[in-house]
């Protein structure tokens, strides 16, 4: 069940929608009930987010949640409700974050999570370097106009000097389950762990130190997530009962062990978190928050690199087959960019998978793997948390940067403002 409740924040009528009136049309109230508070968008193309599309279609909006969806002449608009014509648009859900690291600080945090909104994303797992009480309180806070966050607290490694010194190092069974009984105490929403060398520069979690994480986590009701780069220690990790990879394979390409392993643990989750794929991007659609003579500095930088593509390679080939097997491949982006996330979705189409198969592991198969029941797919009774786009990203998956709109909980997040705020601070 979602650990987050549908805050009854009324749902957006005329003048909550002002700030995105000129872009998506005319906010045309109903004349029998002009108390309404619900708001109806029609004629948009709607990708629910569990594969399938809904052309032409209308939803309603009501108190902050999806009231109901359809084909145009299946739903009943309520007498008095709102309307918004909404005609040549794509919506999708807002993407839920599996997988990211967001800053300590309250103020800096707030607005890391606003600019994650600004971006479409809805809700974010920090994972494995929060401490403080900020990092815990936030998670149960409704940022205005932010994107919701989940976090696993301090991770679990060996020791690894010169790196973090937020997670906990490890180096017998008994720190180990320490570690995840004080986690368990603080309610986290998942155990990180990493079992990672670092090329060759520290002694890596061991099978004896990992296995004893997943059993105390298992035993306290706490799903563990892994942070892994050999095929080695993947196979090890399911034979121990990882809940979830945090980063594809990315020594070799897997092998048939590797999957008949995985098919024992079929509930397994992959977070890909691809590697960048090596070629020129243009980052001029970034415009809306990065300054003229950042967006320079990053086209300047941003070359084609033979090593980088065949890194991505490996990686991108080990998760497409593992998708093909039916895994689960749910969405994260590491780091804490705000933008990442519409570079992942491309990387994935570019590796292979398909822009509609992508789309549901950003919202509704990540959404399921968090937790959050009330997120992930545009359907009645889940929150109205979903991005307007000028374009189809089932034609091109880079569409999903063309946002005129994003809504979190029936409001309209205030993107001019924020990126206005940004742009003159110079960033």
């Amino acid at each position: 069940m979602s650990r987050f409740s549908n805050a009854s924040l009324a749902a957006a009528g005329c003048t909550a929608i002002l700030t995105v009136s000129v872009l998506l049309g005319a906010c045309t109230p109903g004349a029998d009930a002009p108390g309404s508070t619900a708001v109806a968008y029609e004629g948009a193309r709607v990708i629910v987010g569990d594969g399938s599309v809904i052309e032409d279609a209308v939803f309603v909006v009501d108190g902050g949640q999806i009231a109901a969806v359809g084909a145009a002449g299946d739903i009943e608009v309520p007498d008095g409700a709102a309307r918004m014509d909404l005609s040549s648009k794509t919506v999708m859900p807002a993407v839920v974050n599996a997988h990211l690291h967001l800053v300590l600080e309250r103020d800096a945090r707030t607005e890391q999570l606003q600019h994650m909104a600004y971006y479409g994303q809805s809700l974010v797992l920090s994972l494995g370097l929060d401490e403080g009480d900020a990092a815990f309180a936030m998670r149960d806070e409704v940022v205005p106009d932010g994107a919701r966050s989940q976090i696993a607290g301090r991770g679990i490694t060996s020791p690894e000097p010169g790196r973090s010194e937020v997670p906990h190092w490890v180096t017998t069974e008994e720190e180990a389950r320490a570690a995840v009984q004080e986690l368990a105490t603080q309610q986290v929403d998942i155990v990180k762990i990493w079992v990672d060398d670092r090329g060759g520069q520290y002694e890596r979690l061991s099978p004896e130190l990992y296995g004893a994480v997943i059993d105390e986590a298992h035993a306290n009701g706490l799903r563990v997530a892994a942070h892994v780069f050999r095929l080695e220690d993947a196979k090890g990790l399911l034979r121990a009962g990882v809940d979830a990879f945090a980063h594809g394979i990315r020594d070799m390409d897997i092998d048939d062990e590797l999957v008949e392993l995985w098919q024992e643990r079929p509930d397994v989750v992959l977070i890909p978190n691809l590697p960048g794929p090596g070629v020129a991007e243009d980052f001029g659609w970034l415009s809306g928050t990065v300054s003229a003579d950042r967006i320079a500095e990053m086209n300047a930088g941003s070359t084609d690199r033979p090593e980088a593509q065949e890194f991505f390679g490996i990686q991108a080939r080990n998760m497409v087959r593992l998708s093909e097997e039916g895994f689960t491949i749910s969405f994260g982006t590491d780091g804490g960019s705000p933008w990442a996330v519409h570079q992942e979705l491309a990387d994935m189409v570019r590796a292979g998978m398909s822009p509609g198969d992508v789309i549901v592991a950003a919202t509704g198969t990540s959404a399921e793997f968090m937790g959050a029941d009330d997120l992930g797919t545009i359907e009645a009774g889940k929150s109205a948390d979903f991005i307007v786009l000028d374009a189809n990203p089932l034609d091109d998956i880079t569409n999903t940067r063309a946002i005129s709109a994003v809504y979190l909980r029936g409001a309209a997040v205030d993107r001019e403002g924020f990126g206005a705020r940004l742009l003159a601070e110079g960033q």
